[in-house]
């Protein structure tokens, strides 16, 4: 069973940059995609990017593209996503996951426990 644990989260303020990690157990990290999603209260869990385990496809939400980088070490055991030109309306716990290549969470069977993220105005 893979385990994930994510960190760097924090409170930020608007147009701010962080810069979050996902650390994985296992030999088998770079045969899965990472996809890392976010949830606000009182929202449902969204999309915000994901890598193929090759590192050759990248995917991301239109509220993130060219402001959000998704990258992985595989020799690391460790993706990234480092957020720039930050929004309040990207607070929420941010989480990242492993599995299939795509944007549905149904897709990814690891989860980590997930990181807060607040951006204040």
């Amino acid at each position: 069973q893979m385990q994930l644990v994510e960190s760097g989260g924090g409170l930020v303020q608007a147009g701010g940059s962080l810069r979050l990690s996902c650390a994985a157990s296992g030999r088998t990290f770079s045969i899965y995609a990472v996809g890392w999603f976010r949830q606000a209260p009182g929202k449902e869990r969204e999309f915000v990017a994901a890598i193929s385990g090759s590192l050759s496809i990248v995917d991301y939400a239109d509220s993130v593209k060219d402001r959000f980088t998704i990258s992985r070490d595989n020799a690391k055991n460790t993706a990234y996503l480092q957020m720039n030109s930050l929004k309040p309306e990207d607070t929420g716990v941010y989480y990242c996951a492993a599995g299939l290549l795509g944007r549905l969470p149904s897709g990814y069977p690891h989860w980590g426990q997930g990181t807060q993220v607040t951006v204040s105005s």
